[in-house]
């Protein structure tokens, strides 16, 4: 009789050193967070899903975008559902979008095309502000503006506008 030995998934790999270094300490902490949470879900790449519910428990900044604490608790519960069943229809499959090509020059090994994406355009919007570094805002307003990512999804399916919330993201950033 043969005892069968588990499976133990391999860790989501970091995102490149040069990346890395161009986050804040709080959105690096974020960073960690959806990868240990990839990791403990099974998963073989960080998704953009992952990242919104790493970036809702530990941000507070990014709380505070959405309206209201009935708004953030339905978004923290279908993020919860995800990792308990709800998601289970996107484990072994690669989140990628329609905006998003499958194959990129910035898609790194471990994190799915979206996930890398969303990554890209959080540094994009920091620069854009003239910031070395960029934020969960950053992160959260690259995610909301993919309409077709798995967080996307979430947030549609919480009652959460992405369109809404991507515009909402921009008028605060103008305003610092």
């Amino acid at each position: 009789m043969q005892i069968p030995v588990p499976r133990v998934p391999r860790q989501p790999a970091p995102m490149r050193a040069e990346t890395d270094a161009r986050l804040t300490a709080e959105l690096a902490s974020v960073v960690a967070g959806a990868r240990r949470r990839a990791l403990r879900d099974g998963d073989r790449q960080v998704d953009t899903a992952h990242l919104l519910h790493s970036l809702m428990e530990a941000d507070a900044e990014v709380r505070g975008v959405f309206d209201g604490a009935g708004q953030v608790a339905r978004v923290l519960g279908y993020l919860v559902q995800r990792s308990i069943g709800y998601g289970l229809r996107w484990q072994g499959s690669v989140e990628g979008s329609g905006r998003v090509p499958m194959i990129r020059d910035t898609e790194v090994a471990g994190w799915s095309p979206s996930a890398s994406a969303a990554m890209e355009g959080a540094l994009e919007r920091a620069a854009r502000r003239g910031e070395p570094r960029a934020t969960g805002l950053d992160l959260l307003g690259a995610i909301a503006a993919d309409r077709d990512c798995r967080a996307a999804e979430v947030l549609e399916r919480a009652g959460v506008d992405p369109a809404w919330l991507a515009g909402r993201i921009g008028e605060l950033s103008q305003q610092v």
